[in-house]
């Protein structure tokens, strides 16, 4: 052998194959990085970007007469992801698939295992979940792989069948009868309807003037304000200011005296940390997000931030309607109270019980280290980041600390026939309110309480009469409507947020001053969807079907007969109101009486995407439109319309005829005319007072004074 030879053997012998390693696939790229430092170099880690693998969108794809198999497929231009998936599970020692713990994360588990399988038969392929990224989080989990569970799967699959099968009959009736490109869908329509009927309460709604009374009172140096409790034993109704002017000249030369002062005392209980639904209401609350932002700034806390030279995960996982704490982070959480809030730890952990329909899946939402506090971890978040993690952090470090008790002293002061009443309450023990700082409000501040005592007289200063109006039932926010759907039981904590934007992405309704308002299209829809599928588009309906999902992932229900027993009463009544029903099509372009300044044709009223609009008969030929008159110009008679400058200026309503007529409003036009002056009537709105009707004219007192 020669020289040659015997070193390439030597070279040859020396090189070993290389180790495979282990991919472990996540859902995002952001979870993906956070998860491979924790993991080392014998794991790769990989993202899915949600389902590669789904219904297709071009037809419904459910084989009604095979137990209602869904037809998948891979998704449009995911084709390539999925190759590159594939071929990285055929080099790898075996597969982690990480999606989320939820039901639609075990649908892409197991959507991924089957295509894995097809190309590599011989491959380990197991399921694993978490609920905090961690590092100790994520080893425990990689160290106890599963089987996919079957029975979420199923759920899933089972929501997915359903809500393809009302979505995919509704909207091509919709399309026949109404309009092209309608949409019409299980949770959607409910929440549609919800939002409607809340518009039909606020609309018919008529609000009625009242006043309030209170005294301006002295006491040495000290002076304070007493109001009004009751007038004849009785609680005063004061409808007219002649009412309180009344009661004024009846007591103004009487004496005032503290007739009595009660103390009571006031145990308030810490709110247990967060639900995804609470969250979204909070957060709109307090900080005015919309549910879908503060969904996306809590997917970033959960899947992993940079604090310092380590990435982690600052929150648990963000879709859970349970508010059930692992026993290791109570005793985190007390350990860290004890050092941080000693006087204000209680002898046992703090439990809150699980609502009966919660599925109790995960977690509440709260810190995976309660030692990163906010202002540790403020430098390293943006600044909305910083502020849903510190609401996240303080509900859960309050949910474990000792009541607040608070001692309210009320005064009553008696003048004649009235009484006049004033409290102030003090904090006696701040409890659980000193681990709050963005979550503080008014229950956790003193009140002064004037230094009174009983049988003290009192000087009087003056009297303040004050009007108001009583204000209508309010516009569900984001944060309402989520708190409704979950009171409810209609949908679950993943479909909260995408439900709201659906029906606004449609623009069956339109957000304004943080409440979400039906438009025209959105009213049709509802009236045409609930006159003939009343049992269906149902709070009662979509919640029991809820139920009945719960039930397939417990394996005490076979979800195809679930369909079937939904499916064939319904396709009966689709095909029967497809065949009865008239078109409606014409319904939307109504005869204006106008002329097309362009052509001379006529012009219609269309009903488009954004609401009612002029346009010309002569489409496509002549392209002219323009927008509806919403009222009569009070200074020259022409008509007002909506306007929107150029930019991402604010609406506003003015005249056509500008710049001769400079006439403009920022309120809108309600179609009403004022019965007094003859002026159109305004909706107002503001925090202190809410939604009220006005007239526009600010001589005339109709519905408000002339003041306002």
């Amino acid at each position: 052998m020669t020289k040659v030879a015997k070193k390439e053997d030597k070279k040859s012998a020396k090189k070993k194959p290389e180790k495979k390693k282990v991919l472990v696939i996540v859902e995002s790229p952001a979870k993906a990085k956070t998860i491979e430092k924790y993991l080392g170099t014998l794991y790769t880690v990989k993202a899915s970007m949600g389902h590669l693998i789904d219904l297709p969108k071009s037809r419904m794809a459910i084989d009604v007469d095979n137990n209602f198999e869904p037809e998948y497929i891979t998704v449009r231009g995911r084709a390539k992801l999925l190759k590159e998936l594939q071929k990285d599970a055929g080099k790898s020692a075996s597969v982690l698939l990480a999606s989320d713990n939820d039901r639609e994360g075990e649908a892409i588990a197991w959507h991924l295992q089957k295509s894995f399988l097809q190309k590599n038969s011989g491959i380990p392929v197991s399921r694993i979940s978490f609920n905090e990224i961690t590092p100790q989080a994520i080893k425990d989990a990689v160290a106890h792989p599963t089987e996919i569970n079957s029975a979420k799967v199923n759920a899933q699959k089972a929501r997915r069948v359903i809500d393809r099968l009302v979505g995919y009959n509704l909207s091509p009736l919709l399309w026949k009868k109404v309009k092209n490109g309608l949409s019409a869908g299980r949770v959607q329509s409910v929440a549609l309807r919800l939002i409607c009927e809340r518009e039909k309460e606020v609309e018919g709604f008529i609000p009625e003037e009242y006043w309030s009374l209170a005294a301006e009172l002295k006491k040495g140096r000290s002076a304070f304000s007493a109001q009004l409790a009751l007038w004849k034993g009785n609680k005063p109704d004061l409808k007219k200011e002649a009412d309180a002017a009344g009661i004024i000249e009846e007591i103004k030369n009487s004496s005032f005296t503290v007739s009595e002062v009660r103390e009571t005392e006031k145990t308030m209980r810490p709110k247990p940390p967060f639900t995804t639904s609470s969250l979204q209401q909070t957060a709109a609350n307090r900080l005015g997000w919309t549910s879908k932002k503060t969904m996306q700034i809590a997917q970033q806390l959960y899947e992993g931030v940079n604090i310092g030279k380590s990435r982690v995960g600052l929150i648990t996982y963000m879709r859970t309607d349970s508010v059930r704490i692992a026993e290791t982070a109570l005793a985190e959480a007390r350990s860290f109270i004890s050092k941080n809030y000693p006087a204000e730890l209680p002898e046992k952990p703090v439990y809150f019980s699980i609502g009966k329909s919660s599925q109790d899946a995960h977690e509440a939402i709260r810190p995976t280290y309660p030692s990163y506090t906010p202002d540790y971890v403020k430098k390293y978040l943006a600044r909305d980041q910083e502020k849903l993690y510190s609401i996240i952090w303080e509900r859960f470090i309050s949910s474990q600390m000792k009541n607040a008790r608070a001692k309210t002293l009320s005064a009553d002061i008696t003048a004649g026939n009235a009484v006049f009443r004033v409290s102030g309450t003090n904090i006696v023990e701040k409890g659980f309110y000193k681990a709050l700082s963005l979550l503080a409000s008014k229950e956790d501040k003193d009140t002064p309480f004037p230094p009174v005592k009983k049988d003290d007289a009192l000087a009087l200063s003056g009297f303040k009469k004050e009007q108001h109006w009583t204000l209508g039932p309010p516009r569900y926010s984001d944060a309402s409507i989520v708190k409704t759907l979950e009171e409810k039981g209609i949908g679950r904590p993943s479909t909260y947020a995408p439900t709201i934007s659906l029906l606004l992405e449609r623009f069956y309704v339109q957000r304004a001053n943080k409440q979400l308002i039906p438009t025209t299209l959105g009213k049709l829809i509802c009236d045409m969807l609930v006159e003939n599928f009343s049992d269906v588009i149902d709070t009662d309906f979509t919640a029991s079907m809820e139920t009945l999902l719960d039930e397939v992932e417990e394996k005490s229900l076979n979800w195809p007969d679930m369909i079937r027993d939904f499916y064939a009463p319904f396709k009966k009544k689709v095909d029967t109101v497809a065949q009865t029903l008239e078109s409606q099509k014409g319904l939307f372009d109504e005869p204006t009486g106008e002329l097309c300044e362009k052509c001379g044709k006529p012009m219609v009223k269309k009903l488009g995407k954004y609401g009612h609009f002029f346009a010309c008969s002569g489409f496509p030929e002549c392209k002219n439109s323009k927008s509806i008159p919403l009222a009569k110009c009070p200074k020259c008679g022409g008509d007002v319309v909506e306007r929107k400058p150029k930019g991402r200026g604010k609406k506003f309503y003015g005249c056509v005829n500008y710049p001769e007529c400079d006439f403009l409003t920022h309120f809108k036009p309600l179609n009403q005319n004022c019965p007094k002056c003859g002026w159109f009537l305004i909706e107002k709105y503001d925090k202190r007072s809410g939604r009220r009707k006005a007239c526009i004219n600010a001589a005339c007192d109709y519905l408000h004074s002339a003041e306002t």
